[in-house]
């Protein structure tokens, strides 16, 4: 649970340390495992629910099945989830004619099961197959909220869980061959890890440091099969990017730019890591985890070799970079969510300890914290907290008042979303719903767009795009679906996530009706001089054109030069067809 410095004896050059018989795994401890599981199982399933953003992707898998592509709005090529994997993954069940909706929540559940599951079995792995094994690191995972709430919520958490305990079983297991020799196959290893940046990008972190350990295990065996494996794992990810400048016309996915993570925003992300640990007294777990490291490589260190070190140096290593990332953007706007996979990585090592006097008191200590967290420990705040962060499960199980909102039927209490999808439903004709003051507060207000599909614009995506028809557009001023938005500059020191606040005067210029209604008329001049800027016509082309040979090259070559195109939030200022730095 805590990066350990320690002196290994160097292996000798050729001679891999053979390895012990092992010791035939107790009853006892294949029951703990499962105990744990089942009951990680059944938290994660009573907290089932599926957030805005999962019902993002699952809009974004329904246009593919039927047959607009990959993509959130129908004619436009914008890539709105950030998970190509959990993407493309879901659209299996959904071929089966399986609802999406339940699939995303089963498949979530499993991969993080299955995750613990590797971890566990690595752990049992890791240290020569111990007859008697304690679940340790495994206890913080099954014992946290956020792990139970976005288990499920249609987002790739699970995925990530999944892949990460399935990279370091394998890992474990190719540090198992190295000791008895090296044999056995490596790319299984390889081509994992190469989905690293397509379960998440910022995973490539894990997948680097796994890929060193790997060259570091096979070394033995040539550069030329160091090479292989290589290009082994670089495959895909390589053939999807090129696949991705071609169609969408971006280096990234838009959610990338839409929350610019490339942007230094520390203080923020201290209150978000604060957030977390201070909720569930992570450094209790982080110390404990420290004091039964130490016992045990007293223990294994007349045993412990330089392979071995690398390879457990992975997760902990991994950890600090994945956290020390999250908190550099300014982490999340959910409680928790984009801090679970450093969390994770960093039990790996230790998901399960041999259980002996030396290690009885820590994993005890464990266990009670573990207990507190279940039954005691919760944020401070209901529904928002401080620094514009939410209990983000707890928030829309209250709004649209359902214990477990998983389903379109479950969200028709909304209390924004539906009104306006059933304004824009009973216009007359094609229209522009936009979100506006009434007499008596938020109304919708009607454009008429006869030349354009109907278009509705509302902060919550998913849930406007679960209960609108896959031809209507649904769009927003964050920039998750609407590149107008992804491309313009950010509110500053505004809620992570949301910073990105687009003026209505830009949808009504891009939407092409003539009426105005609440809207600025001088606003909206602007924004149509703005529209109309070399440079913003062609992003708008990279999208919106027909996707012709010439058209997937010309986003190819331009990619670069697009991915860092940004103007002025306001169209007054954009007008000037002037690139923000």
């Amino acid at each position: 649970m805590a990066t350990i410095s320690a002196t290994v004896e160097a292996e000798p050059a050729g001679s891999p340390t053979p390895s012990p018989p092992r010791p035939r795994t107790a009853t006892a401890t294949t029951v703990g495992f499962a105990v744990v599981l089942v009951g990680f199982a059944v938290m994660i399933w009573h907290r089932r629910w599926m957030s805005d953003d999962g019902l993002i992707v699952l809009r974004t898998v329904r246009q593919l099945l039927a047959g607009a592509g990959p993509v959130f709005n129908q004619g436009e090529r914008v890539e709105a989830n950030t998970s190509t994997l959990w993407t493309y993954l879901l659209a299996l069940p959904g071929l089966a004619g399986v609802s999406l909706n339940w699939a995303a929540v089963a498949l979530g559940l499993v991969c993080s099961v299955a995750g613990v599951g590797f971890a566990l079995d690595a752990a049992r792995r890791l240290f020569g197959g111990a007859r008697w094994m304690a679940p340790f690191g495994a206890l913080v995972v099954v014992a946290l909220p956020p792990f139970w709430d976005f288990g499920t919520s249609g987002l790739e958490t699970g995925l990530i869980v999944g892949w990460l305990g399935l990279t370091w079983w394998l890992l474990v297991g190719r540090l198992e061959a190295h000791r008895s020799g090296g044999g056995g196959r490596a790319w299984p290893v390889a081509s994992v890890l190469g989905l690293a940046p397509l379960v998440r990008p910022d995973l490539a972190l894990f997948g680097l440091a796994a890929a060193a350990a790997l060259v570091v295990l096979e070394r033995g065996r040539g550069w030329r099969r160091i090479a292989g494996l290589a290009a082994v794992a670089a495959a895909l990810p390589l053939a999807y990017e090129v696949f991705r400048a071609g169609y969408y016309g971006l280096l990234v996915p838009g959610t990338a730019l839409a929350k610019e993570a490339s942007t230094s925003r520390w203080r923020q992300g201290y209150h978000y890591l604060r957030d977390l640990t201070d909720t569930y007294w992570l450094v209790v777990p982080v110390l404990i985890g420290l004091v039964a490291a130490v016992l045990l490589l007293v223990r294994l260190r007349r045993t412990a070799t330089v392979a071995t070190a690398v390879v457990v140096a992975v997760p902990w290593v991994s950890s600090a970079l994945l956290a020390t990332y999250v908190t550099r953007v300014g982490g999340d706007f959910m409680h928790g969510r984009m801090l679970l996979p450093a969390l994770f990585c960093l039990t790996l090592p230790l998901a399960a300890v041999p259980f002996t006097r030396r290690t009885a008191v820590p994993v005890l200590a464990m266990a009670a914290w573990a207990a507190t967290s279940l039954l005691a420990l919760r944020p401070a705040y209901d529904t928002l907290g401080p620094n514009w962060i939410a209990n983000e499960r707890l928030y829309y199980v209250v709004i649209v008042d359902r214990p477990n909102p998983i389903v379109a039927e479950d969200f028709v209490d909304h209390p924004v979303a539906p009104e306006g999808v059933a304004e824009l439903a009973g216009a007359p004709g094609p229209s522009l719903a936009l979100p506006g003051p009434g007499p008596d507060g938020l109304r919708w207000w009607l454009f008429p767009t006869p030349d354009r599909p109907s278009t509705i614009t509302w902060l919550n995506l998913g849930v406007t795009g679960e209960l609108a028809p896959l031809d209507t557009r649904v769009l927003d001023g964050v920039g998750l679906t609407h590149p107008l938005a992804t491309h313009a500059t950010s509110v500053p020191d505004g809620r992570i996530g949301h910073d990105k606040d687009l003026p209505p005067e830009w949808f009504v210029a891009d939407s092409g009706t003539t009426e105005t209604g609440f809207v600025d008329p001088a606003g909206i001049a602007a924004a149509r001089a703005a529209l109309a800027c070399p440079a913003t016509q062609e992003l708008l082309a990279s999208y919106r054109d027909p996707l012709t040979l010439d058209r997937f090259v010309r986003n190819v070559t331009g990619a670069l030069e697009r991915t860092s195109y940004r103007y002025d939030r306001d169209p007054r200022v954009a007008a000037q067809c002037l690139p923000v730095e």
